[in-house]
């Protein structure tokens, strides 16, 4: 899907919510949008075609919403921004090519705290270069 259509579907959201409703989805033609508050100011909004099976997209939808909790202070715009690259990596895990993973919030916790070799590689070689970085400078100095 385009990104332009995609942005498109997003600027009309707002649009088509009606404020103190208790339903949290909204339907269009060809669109279905599902919702869930996330904080006082924040949705989490999970888009899909209207032929899509409506209770498991909720059941997604609460898992992304779980996800973005446990990952963030919820409430504060500046801290999902802060942890983005968690958020879209904890996405990444229960979408996959337009899919639903079979993954539950138990799972994803552990795949999040998943360490990589070579990232711990690149650190060791990050603070080897800091540590001969101001070894020079103190000869240097002297």
């Amino acid at each position: 899907m385009p990104r332009t259509r995609i942005e498109g579907l997003l600027a009309s959201f707002p649009k088509l919510m009606v404020p103190g409703q208790q339903h949290t989805t909204v339907e269009t033609d060809t669109i279905r949008y599902l919702y869930q508050p996330i904080g006082e100011e924040m949705y989490a909004v999970l888009i899909t075609s209207r032929q899509n099976n409506i209770v498991q997209d909720m059941d997604t939808l609460h898992l992304m919403a779980r996800a973005v909790s446990d990952i963030c202070d919820v409430g504060d715009q500046q801290d999902v921004v802060l942890h983005g690259f968690d958020v879209i990596l904890a996405f990444d895990e229960i979408i996959a090519q337009g899919y639903r993973d079979n993954v539950d919030l138990a799972k994803l916790r552990t795949i999040m705290e998943m360490e990589s070799h070579e990232e711990k590689i690149q650190e060791i070689i990050e603070r080897n270069k800091e540590r001969e970085a101001k070894q020079e400078l103190k000869r240097h100095a002297k």
